[in-house]
Formats: structure tokens, C-alpha cells, sequence
């Protein structure tokens, strides 16, 4: 009876020693780490095209406002409406030329008081300084008749289309420009572009012109002035495009898309999928693969070249970066590639 007990105490212990070792053998198979499984791509050397390309609106080449030197005139004419076509040096206005008729007998009368001071003067009736006063007085008087005479028409200075009209014959001239004409047959387009690009500009630099309303038609425009000053606040220069427009298809104020090309240079290009943006920040990221493990980098992207981004940094061609499973993906954390 004495053996059988203990028989059985013995073969309980040895069960109790085998499940033991099993659930720890257990424990630590579940520890050991699992591979996660993703694709991947390698990043690729490639020449990449420098086109930029940067929104703005089409400008007239050149506009003026039709305005007297001189406010509280009447209007006697306007000779052009919105839309009539003027030439450089055709008169559009003409003011009522009363103001200048009492302005010219004024200037008559102070013209006859000197002339018949100057032989009293020289007699030593009148003073030096009378004579002074008096021929500054003429030389006003004449100055004003020059400016009212100026105005009295008033021709444009450019050749163009007439955009804007704020008054009517016989209103009386306040602040507002009488007309407003636009130069269209040459149009303008002013862009900023990014100061790493300042080397690469040059005067007279073809640019492609794409406007919504024509889609898929490109006009050329060439640069016609870059401004040797950058701004501080934007990091860009202006740049002047200026654009043929003898047919008038295009006009002030449409949105257009001005594409620079730049150049060439080799760049290093990845599928779009493997750049991830960091939350919370504007920086982008990928995980490079190597010997079996994510590594986190950050990365610098530059232009999208179809389904490819360049990277201007932060990768070498030939490493290999995953494109799937991002959300799994930690930096060390250790991977299979199912794609190869």
C-alpha cells in the first residue's frame, strides 16, 4: 500500500514538472518577436526635369488712367467708350474750356501791368522788389495757363482698349479717372519663383502658358524681367513673362499656370506610396529595409514624376523601401519582403 502511494505521488510530480516545462517552452516561443510581412521598392537613379510650374494671373502689358491734372473741371467730351480701340497720342477727353478762358485774360492782364512797369521800373518809379513780385506773379499766371491748356485735352499715352469709363459728358471731374485703357496686344504674367531657382532664370527664357479656358493649348511667353531682390518673408523672386497676344485669344485678368524649365539633374525616385507625412508635421518619411529591418528616415521630397517622387534627401539609390503595412511598421522592428 506504502508503494503504490508513493508510485503515484512520483509519477504525479514528474507530470507536474513536464507541464511546467512545456508552458515555459510555450512562453518563450510566443515571446520571440514575428516578422512583419510588406512590399517594398528600390529606389531608383534617375534624370529628373526641372519643371515648375506656378500660378498667377494675366496681366495687362501696360494701363493707364486717363486723368486731368487738375480736379473741379467740366467735362466737355468723352470720345471713346468701353471696348473702342485708342491710339498712343489720340485725344479721349476734352474739358470745358471756360476755366481757361478767364485763366488766359487774368494772364493778359498781369502780362500788361508788367510791361508797363518795366519802363517805370527803369525810370526808378518802382522798386526792385516790386518788379520781382510782379514778374513772379506773370510767371505763375502763365504756368497755370500752360497746365489748364494741357488739360484741356488730354490725349492717351498708349495704345489699347478702353476697360473702364466713370463719367459722362458735362459731369464735373472728381478723384475717379475719367477712362481706363489696357495694352492687350502684348500680355504680362508676374511670378514668384522659388530663390533656389535664381541661377537657373534668365532674361529672355522661353515659358510655357497654360490657361483653363483653352485646356490643353500652350501659349509661349518669354522672361522679360527678373527682379534682383529677393523677398525675405517668402524666399522668391518676381520674374516678368511677357506674352504675345496679336489675336486677343487671351485677356487681363484670367488664371494661368507659368511652367519654368529648369534644366536636368540626376535624382533618386521612389514609388509615391513609400513617402508617408508625419503626423502632426509637414516633414515626410519612409522605412528603408536592411538585413531584415525597418529603419525610420526622414526624407526630403522634391517634384512627382508620374507614380514616382524624387528624393532630394535622405535616401541612396539601391535602397529598398517599404511600400505596404505603415501602420504595423516601427523603426527595428524586423520584416519579411513578399514582393520578391
Amino acid at each position: 500500500m506504502k508503494k503504490s502511494l508513493m508510485l503515484m505521488i512520483a509519477v504525479a510530480t514528474l507530470v507536474g514538472c513536464n507541464s511546467t516545462q512545456e508552458k515555459k517552452t510555450s512562453e518563450a516561443v510566443a515571446e520571440e518577436p514575428k516578422s512583419i510581412a510588406i512590399k517594398a521598392c528600390t529606389a531608383e537613379s534617375m534624370t529628373v526635369d526641372l519643371k515648375e510650374t506656378y500660378t498667377s494671373e494675366i496681366l495687362p502689358y501696360r494701363e493707364n488712367d486717363i486723368t486731368p491734372a487738375a480736379q473741379g473741371l467740366h467735362i466737355d467730351e468723352i470720345k471713346f467708350d468701353v471696348g473702342d480701340r485708342v491710339k498712343a497720342g489720340d485725344v479721349v477727353v476734352t474739358l470745358n474750356r471756360t476755366s481757361l478762358k478767364q485763366l488766359e485774360i487774368n494772364l493778359a492782364t498781369v502780362q500788361d501791368t508788367y510791361d508797363r512797369m518795366k519802363p517805370v521800373h527803369a525810370a526808378g518809379g518802382v522798386s526792385d522788389q516790386q518788379m520781382i513780385e510782379l514778374e513772379n506773379t506773370l510767371n505763375l499766371q502763365k504756368e497755370m495757363v500752360d497746365n489748364m491748356r494741357r488739360n484741356s485735352e488730354i490725349k492717351s499715352p498708349i495704345s489699347g482698349v478702353v476697360t473702364a469709363r466713370n463719367f459722362e459728358n458735362g459731369d464735373l471731374f472728381a478723384s475717379m479717372p475719367i477712362l481706363h485703357i489696357m495694352q492687350i496686344d502684348k500680355l504680362k504674367v508676374m511670378a514668384n519663383v522659388s530663390e533656389q531657382y535664381y541661377p537657373n532664370v534668365k532674361v529672355g527664357q522661353s515659358v510655357d502658358i497654360n490657361v483653363d479656358i483653352f485646356p490643353g493649348e500652350t501659349f509661349e511667353g518669354k522672361v522679360t524681367r527678373i527682379n534682383p531682390a529677393l523677398d525675405a518673408a517668402t524666399r522668391t523672386f518676381g520674374v516678368e513673362i511677357t506674352i504675345p497676344n496679336t489675336n486677343e485669344r487671351l485677356r487681363p485678368g484670367m488664371y494661368a499656370r507659368a511652367t519654368f524649365n529648369m534644366g536636368k539633374r540626376s535624382g533618386v525616385m521612389v514609388d509615391d506610396v513609400a513617402v508617408q507625412k508625419q503626423i502632426g508635421s509637414s516633414e515626410r518619411f519612409v522605412y528603408v529595409i536592411k538585413d531584415g529591418v525597418a529603419e525610420f528616415r526622414l526624407v526630403r521630397d522634391g517634384r512627382r514624376v508620374g507614380s514616382k517622387i524624387d528624393i532630394i534627401e535622405g535616401l541612396e539609390a539601391g535602397e529598398k523601401v517599404a511600400t505596404t503595412s505603415f501602420i504595423r511598421l516601427s523603426d527595428g522592428v524586423k520584416v519579411d519582403i513578399i514582393n520578391e
